[in-house]
């Protein structure tokens, strides 16, 4: 991953545009792509700060507002396929998500498939 330019250069960049420079000269000059610097005064203009903006993160789960719902359903005793537990959050007007995803909702919840013999 690359890493975002140094606000020194991020500030060079933005006064020479706005002293009449153009976005091709600029980015030609700092050795950067126009994109770059249109990308840049989008920003500067938009929260009129040249901080780079959040790299990464972690996103929160899709199902987390029905998890108390899951481990309901599956606390009950008996077997609930995850086919049922979609059913159940779209009853309840959750999304409708693949069985996947609540596969791994349920794996995050620390609940794993048992066999019974």
């Amino acid at each position: 991953m690359t890493a975002p330019l140094s606000r020194d250069l991020r500030l060079r960049m933005v006064r020479a545009v706005e002293a009449g420079s153009t976005v091709r000269v600029v980015a030609e000059r700092y050795e950067v792509s126009p994109s770059t610097v249109v990308k840049l005064m989008q920003r500067v203009r938009r929260t009129g700060s040249v901080a780079p903006g959040q790299i990464g993160g972690q996103r929160k789960p899709l199902l987390a507002p029905y998890a108390d719902l899951l481990l309901e359903l599956t606390k009950t005793g008996k077997g609930i396929t995850l086919a049922e537990l979609r059913e159940a959050i779209v009853a309840r007007g959750g999304p409708r998500v693949d069985l996947s995803t609540i596969w791994h909702m349920l794996r995050r919840l620390g609940l794993t498939h048992k066999k019974r013999a």
